[in-house]
């Protein structure tokens, strides 16, 4: 059964590649989503897809080349929308 995740990323965050890391990440366990960031330094990551996937997507992103630069995390799980048809990085 398919499921959202919406994680907030704080710390280090802007300016270090991380949306394209998470892109890839996103690519690589194949869920559909977005990133971006948010005027207060933070990430903000919506992804859909199965648990296990969005599991390995939040762990490859917690424990990859990104973990020195995150902070905290926040998640939220939610029933998924299916209003997403790839993953992409959004702006402002």
């Amino acid at each position: 059964m398919k499921q959202q995740i919406h994680v907030w990323y704080a710390g280090r965050v802007q300016g270090v590649g991380f949306r394209m890391t998470a892109e890839e990440a996103a690519h690589r366990t194949a869920v559909v989503g977005w990133v971006k960031n948010l005027r207060d330094g933070r990430v903000e990551l919506v992804a859909e897809g199965e648990k296990q996937q969005l599991i390995e997507l939040v762990d490859s992103i917690r424990y990859g080349p990104m973990r020195n630069f995150i902070q905290h995390i926040h998640v939220e799980w939610n029933p998924a929308t299916n209003a997403f048809t790839k993953f992409g990085i959004r702006y402002f």
